[in-house]
């Protein structure tokens, strides 16, 4: 903060007219890191404190805190006061691209500008002080009108958080680590994350903790371990949509052409049988194949599909979730970066291994998903699919328009 300056938040003065250019040697200009920095900068370069209320308003916001301290009192969000060096006192927060670097003992609560608002300001010596200490730097006065325009904003901002397509520019761009994110970006869209960031966060760390504790029945790193080799051994989902592809695919080998439903149908059940199965798992067989040609059918209709393509495996949805397993083990601190990483490249390369492009990948991964979930509703779980593959072979942003599959 320049103490000269009575607006911490304006831009530094142009150089005057006819003075000399910048030293080659000079730094290069700040680039915001994500959407959200982006938005706070060109804001405040226009001295619109609206607008960086409305960058605020939609997204969440970090507070730094002790592992020890949360683990301890997860209901409680302790809120320090920052003095920096330069004189000013504030309540630091931290927008997601400017998170610092993952450290297993420190993480970062999450809270919405509703909450900043509502905290109990009491000492309007006390700023709101967003990425202190960085070039991204917004200080904001804490007195009642402004808490109020905080709350208006808040109240105003159309949060659309969902279901869109978020990178950081200092994220992963490039080579296998990259590669493999990105066969995670299905639900890295679902839940509004850059898909290529592993890191300090994925959701909030208490959030992160409870989610893999109800959804997984992960509480440590050996469970951890446990449900993410599930996922690696693509051993998570239910074997018999795989078997009855496979069945398809041998099909269509030994005749050199794609089966007629009933063959299909007729031969994986008949497999089952002689593999043991009861009646009413055979049954099941019969049902399945039936689910499958609707479900692909539907694909077509909806792009998932070629007009003459089919799905071959559906081992795509739990590589693709493995990539979100160790995201969130790392989020939770459950893991390192290390594990985290590794695990995430060979999910990549399992990916790559079988199938043949990023859109048959998006297929698999879609039809494991509806097949778990769908009950042939074709409501979220469906739609999701069909949102984050359109997003994924239109956007200019896709990994898929610069990471080749081969």
């Amino acid at each position: 903060m320049n103490l000269m300056n009575p607006n911490p938040n304006a831009a530094p003065p142009a150089p005057a007219p006819g003075a000399p250019a910048a030293a080659p040697w000079a730094p290069a200009p700040w680039v915001p890191p994500s959407e959200t920095e982006q938005l706070l900068h060109e804001a405040a370069l226009r001295g619109d404190v609206r607008g960086q209320l409305d960058a605020l308003a939609g997204t969440e916001l970090y507070i730094p805190a002790p592992r020890a301290e949360v683990d301890a009192d997860p209901d409680t969000v302790m809120w320090r006061r920052h003095v920096d060096p330069a004189g000013f006192v504030c309540r630091p927060l931290l927008t997601r691209g400017m998170l610092p670097a993952w450290h297993p003992d420190w993480v970062f609560r999450g809270v919405s500008l509703r909450w900043v608002a509502e905290f109990g300001w009491s000492d309007p010596q006390v700023w709101l002080g967003v990425n202190v200490g960085t070039p991204g730097q917004l200080l904001l006065p804490t007195a009642p009108p402004d808490l109020a325009l905080w709350q208006r904003a808040y109240a105003e901002n159309d949060r659309a958080s969902a279901n869109r397509l978020v990178a950081l520019r200092h994220g992963a761009l490039h080579g296998p680590l990259a590669y493999g994110l990105a066969c995670g970006v299905h639900l890295a869209i679902g839940n509004a994350v850059p898909w290529n960031e592993i890191g300090t966060v994925y959701r909030e760390y208490v959030d992160e903790r409870e989610q893999l504790r109800d959804s997984w029945g992960i509480t440590g790193h050996e469970g951890w371990r446990r449900q993410l080799d599930f996922l690696l051994d693509a051993a998570n989902s239910p074997p018999e949509p795989d078997f009855v592809l496979r069945v398809r695919e041998q099909l269509a080998a030994a005749i050199g052409e794609l089966p007629s439903a009933d063959l299909w149908r007729e031969t994986a059940a008949g497999h089952a049988q002689d593999l043991g199965a009861d009646a009413g798992t055979v049954k099941g067989i019969e049902d399945l194949v039936r689910r499958i040609m609707r479900y692909e059918a539907r694909f077509r209709a909806d792009g998932l599909l070629p007009p003459d393509g089919r799905v071959r495996t559906t081992v795509a949805y739990d590589y693709g979730r493995a990539v979100n397993l160790a995201r969130w083990g790392l989020s939770a601190r459950f893991c390192g970066p290390a594990d985290a990483e590794a695990a995430i490249v060979y999910a990549g390369a399992l990916s790559k291994s079988a199938h043949r492009s990023w859109e048959e990948f998006s297929a698999g991964y879609a039809l494991g998903r509806v097949l778990r979930f769908d009950e042939e509703e074709y409501g979220p779980f469906y739609e999701q699919n069909v949102l984050a593959h359109r997003l994924l072979t239109e956007s200019e942003g896709s990994p898929w328009k610069h990471i080749p599959w081969r």
